[in-house]
């Protein structure tokens, strides 16, 4: 259910980015979720690859070079999806700065709503 919450959420803030934005094109709500739904594929698998393979330009930049990293899975998603679009590398920087920011108010939001369970520590009392 949070998974499904998530998704929804995230697919909401494209579309309000694609408001402020206007190198940013969505054509429907649908495409914002495959948009969604394909940003977050990307993130998850190919993201981690790009991170080891700039780390160190990302080191020498202080880790400003994940702003670009992220800024090119953002404009990968608009270049494989027909109904998202991004056009220009900066407009694409600053929607992934936005995109960030969103994805980390939906996931405060989402761990108060379903927070985790308290679980036993590991070791019991004199243990470990």
């Amino acid at each position: 259910m949070k998974l499904l919450l998530k998704w929804l959420l995230s697919a909401a803030a494209l579309v309000l980015i694609s408001q402020w934005i206007s190198a940013v094109s969505l054509t429907d709500y649908t495409a914002a979720l495959w948009a969604a739904f394909v940003i977050g594929l990307l993130n998850a698998f190919l993201r981690p690859l790009l991170i080891v393979l700039t780390l160190p330009v990302t080191v020498l930049t202080l880790g400003l070079f994940l702003f670009v990293v992220n800024a090119l899975m953002f404009q990968l998603a608009g270049h494989l999806l027909d109904g998202f679009s991004v056009t220009g590398f900066w407009p694409a920087l600053g929607a992934s700065v936005l995109y960030s920011l969103w994805g980390l108010v939906i996931d405060v939001a989402l761990e108060r709503v379903f927070p985790r369970p308290n679980l036993p520590p590991p070791f019991g009392p004199g243990e470990g």
